[in-house]
């Protein structure tokens, strides 16, 4: 029996290491940016241009923003 717990508690630890090192070390991009990227790669690519982002507003303060 403790045979086979070790197999299952160390196949358990493989899977969490497995699923924790997927994704991207860098920072999220905001929706601004991955539009000009994709309007970037659509143009080197010779593709139809995606419609122009717009820019984004900027937040106005409020006053709880101290507390987050």
């Amino acid at each position: 029996m403790t045979g086979s717990r070790i197999l299952v508690t160390l196949t358990l630890l493989a899977a969490m290491a497995a699923v924790t090192a997927c994704g991207r070390k860098a920072g999220l991009d905001t929706p601004y940016e991955a539009a000009e990227q994709a309007r970037k790669d659509a143009e080197k690519a010779k593709q139809p241009l995606p419609p122009e982002p717009e820019k984004p507003v900027k937040d106005k303060k409020f006053f709880l923003d101290p507390l987050i």
